[in-house]
């Protein structure tokens, strides 16, 4: 419940003055960094010079002006003029009463909201690139942008996920050539991207020593290019032998697409652009290229067409941002890349702004860090390449063993799927809690630890919740009709004030395009809840309180459910 908007709509009835109103009051709410000062604080500092007055003087006026309407209020327990603010308490039993109602009327659905109903948001993120390693970096984009898609989804956007693999460009004219000399299509098939990697490897080994096979692999492209029937269908049987590789990564991340359309869909609508250029004279020759300038001269030229004539990535992006605004009329178009790739984005929204498209505006580039391994522990059988499903299955394993040692192993029947979703879950955990353009380090050590900021730590403290309901069940106890005013202590108040955040969090990590605000709460709240476990003792409360305390406590366990679903990872009922 929204406490801060009624705290504002007391204070703008009291003054009655077009000077402030609900909304700007609402605006002005803030919360007081510790409970003793309050719930909700209301600074006078910016009503000083309306009323000409000291902002104390003023908060004492309002303390008074609202003081009867407060007394009467259900939800507010007192108000007092804090220097320049004014500050009010809530009663912990009403607003208890109110959170974990809604929480459990709503169920999963709480926290949710419709704010973005009819509006349509386009995320494009992964993007591998056909025939080559799905590597750990590439988890970044993976898991930032299914992650932000749940969070936009879960606000009531319309969402589209779009996987714009890299399956066009020269590259593919080596690869043919070296197919054509050393590929075998069954051995490609048991094994893709170890085997298609091999023999692009080895062509460019092979290169070095005779440089015409360059030009074969540039004659290839051009047949590639020019729709040949032979090599289209040895190009189609690369992406789809890559595509069933890259799909035992996505399903073990729970991740689906919506549209696989990448490089090769815009490769003939990109002399469209080049045509739009033109016309609007847009398209200047600097040493045989054609570009387009900008007013800003710390923003380099973007190149459309290479001094041969052919056409570049900036081409292919621009074909695709039109081809999304016509077919999806998107109210953002977001691209989840790196964050060294800021300049190529600043240069593709500022050419179609330039094209006169006002709704370049609404195209965003999210970036992001790199993945470092300081210890250097990590290794696989594919040398230098860290393969991204050798780690979660490494994970998978390492959590397997973590659990086979535990004491409480011998209560979890489903140790394989429990494994994979901790394991898998302490992967994405770790890549989503801190600021995506930080750098992630990669140590084993913190990614699996069952005690500290992890996915484990979470994953057990809602285990922990649903332990103590099924125990309750077992001993015939039903709550049902729990009297939720009881839940009156510090702990519990504190535990709920977090709990009716969660809305805004999701708003906030949305409007920042940043998941670790949701990953911090989710954080905070399991610290909250096994603190109130450990001091309130809920199975040896007395019944009316112990009934209160269950159904506090099932209204944790849906938060921590929907807060990690936002992140990509799945919960378990047993640890």
């Amino acid at each position: 419940m929204n406490y801060k908007k009624a705290a504002a709509q007391i204070i703008a009835n009291a003054m009655n003055s077009e000077d402030l109103t609900i909304e700007q009051a609402e605006k002005l709410m803030a919360v007081p960094p510790n409970p003793e000062m309050g719930d909700a604080a209301f600074p006078c500092f910016t009503l000083a010079k309306t009323f000409r007055k000291a902002p104390p003087a003023i908060a004492a006026e309002l303390c008074e002006k609202v003081s009867e309407a407060v007394s009467n209020s259900d939800l507010f327990e007192k108000v007092a003029a804090m220097g320049g603010y004014l500050n009010f308490y809530l009663k912990h039993g009403a607003f208890a009463k109110e959170v974990v109602s809604e929480v459990l009327e709503k169920g999963e659905d709480y926290g949710k909201s419709n704010e973005g109903e009819g509006k349509k948001v386009l995320v494009e993120f992964s993007s591998p690139n056909i025939a080559k390693p799905f590597h750990i970096g590439h988890l970044v984009t993976t898991a930032l942008g299914s992650s932000l898609e749940r969070i936009y989804s879960f606000l009531g956007y319309d969402t589209v996920k779009i996987n714009h693999l890299g399956d066009w460009g020269t590259q593919f004219g080596k690869l043919i050539s070296a197919y054509k000399r050393w590929g075998d299509a069954e051995t490609i098939e048991a094994d893709p991207i170890n085997e298609l990697l091999k023999i692009y490897v080895k062509f460019h080994t092979e290169a070095e020593k005779a440089p015409e096979l360059e030009d074969e692999a540039r004659a290839y492209f051009k047949m590639l290019e020019d729709g040949d029937e032979e090599i289209t269908k040895l190009w189609k049987f690369f992406v789809d032998a890559s595509l069933k590789e890259f799909n035992k990564t996505y399903k073990l991340l729970d991740i689906t697409f919506d549209s696989y359309a990448g490089e090769s869909f815009y490769s003939d609508k990109m002399p469209e652009i080049v045509e739009l250029l033109q016309e609007k004279k847009l398209l200047e020759e600097s040493d045989g290229a054609q570009v387009v300038r900008f007013e800003d001269e710390n923003v380099p030229p973007c190149i459309i067409l290479k001094s041969d004539g052919t056409t570049i990535y900036a081409t292919r992006d621009l074909a695709a941002a039109l081809y999304r605004k016509r077919t999806y009329d998107f109210y953002k178009n977001i691209y989840v890349v790196g964050t060294p790739q800021a300049l190529h984005f600043k240069q593709i929204f500022s050419v179609l702004n330039k094209m006169g498209y006002t709704w370049s505006d609404d195209c965003v580039h999210v970036g992001f860090g790199y993945v470092r391994f300081p210890d250097k522990v990590l290794s696989t059988r594919h040398g230098d390449v860290v393969f991204l499903e050798d780690v979660l299955r490494e994970s998978i394993e390492k959590t397997k063993e973590i659990i086979k040692n535990s004491a409480t192993s011998k209560n979890i029947d489903n140790i394989d799927e429990v494994s994979e979703k901790i394991g898998v879950g302490a992967i994405l955990y770790s890549f989503l809690k801190n600021g995506r353009e930080k750098d992630i380090v990669f140590t084993w050590k913190d990614i699996l630890d069952f005690e500290g900021e992890s996915g484990p730590y979470v994953q057990y403290a809602y285990a922990r919740g649903r332990s103590v309901l099924r125990k309750a069940t077992e001993n015939g106890i039903n709550y049902s009709s729990a009297d939720l005013s009881l839940l009156e202590g510090n702990d519990e108040f504190e535990l709920i004030k977090l709990i009716n955040s969660f809305e805004d969090v999701v708003r906030d990590a949305a409007n920042k395009n940043e998941p670790c605000c949701v990953t911090r709460y989710v954080t905070e709240l399991a610290q909250m809840f096994n603190k109130f476990y450990n001091t309130c003792n809920i199975m040896k409360s007395e019944d009316a309180l112990r009934d209160a305390r269950l159904k506090l406590t099932e209204a944790v366990c849906i938060c921590i459910k929907s807060a990690l679903y936002l992140i990509g990872v799945r919960v378990v009922e047993k640890m």
